[in-house]
């Protein structure tokens, strides 16, 4: 089912109840309830990218010829990001950094540090607002656009894939997306470590069911994601697993 047949069909709904109220009826219950249901679908819908419902989204790809994952870090750069190359460098691991515009104008060194290592960046919007939900068209553009060029100004990189923050896609920033030309790239793995304290329950997340062409999401500015790193990758040596770029795994560009 579209966004387009929800939308007309909850517009029969709304059409039908006024004809119903005016001809002396009011079906009150049924369309509070159609209503909260609509609700309740597009909060879904809109917060989990893995559904590809409004945009295609790179997730996963199980039929990846070899028995590999592919990492992935959002909101850097930061100091910590340094460490985390330095752990991926160790085990000769290359993954995709979701960069955040202003924090590339922050660290513009550390920015340039992940593209010398042979790692690859995407959007992450320019200020990863928690009204990401809720802006217009125009602003989730501006947001992909200027985060753009700074990356651009500081990379020398046109970047060709974007991360929605929070894993937000709705049909305001579908319409953004159509206008700039971005790839979604989501995930399949997602351990919440910006909200758990714990290492070794995130660990246990992202291992318990791990299998092959799976796409793991994890956040450089967190101060024990190099702990957590280095656990993994010594797992996934344990397992015979290989890290490849998560642009290798779908076999997408990267830039433009």
């Amino acid at each position: 089912m579209t966004f387009k047949l929800i939308k007309i069909l909850f517009a029969i709904l709304v059409i039908t109840a006024i004809l119903l109220f005016y001809n002396g009826i009011w079906p009150f219950w049924p369309v509070i309830l159609a209503i909260v249901a609509y609700i309740v679908l597009m909060l879904v819908l809109s917060t989990n990218v893995q559904m590809n419902f409004f945009v295609k989204a790179y997730n996963e790809n199980p039929a990846y010829p070899e028995k590999a994952v592919a990492l992935s870090f959002d909101d850097g750069p930061v100091e910590n990001t340094l460490e985390i190359l330095d752990i991926l460098d160790r085990y000769n691991a290359k993954a995709a950094f979701f960069c955040i515009g202003k924090k590339i104008e922050k660290h513009p060194e550390i920015f340039r540090e992940i593209i010398k290592r042979g790692h690859i960046v995407g959007n992450h919007t320019f200020s990863h607002t928690r009204k990401m939900g809720f802006l217009p068209t125009k602003v989730i553009l501006n947001e992909i656009e200027r985060c753009d060029r700074v990356a651009q100004k500081e990379g020398k990189v046109k970047m060709n894939l974007f991360r929605p923050p929070f894993g937000i896609i709705n049909p305001k920033t579908q319409r953004a997306l159509k206008k700039t030309g971005h790839q979604v790239m989501g995930w399949n793995v997602r351990p919440y470590d910006a909200i758990t304290s714990s290492p070794e329950k995130i660990l246990k997340r992202i291992t318990k069911d791990l299998k092959k062409g799976d796409l793991i999401l994890l956040h450089d500015n967190m101060p024990k994601t190099g702990l957590i790193l280095e656990q993994l990758l010594v797992i996934l040596q344990q397992r015979n697993f290989r890290t490849v770029r998560p642009d290798k795994l779908f076999d997408i560009h990267a830039y433009n």
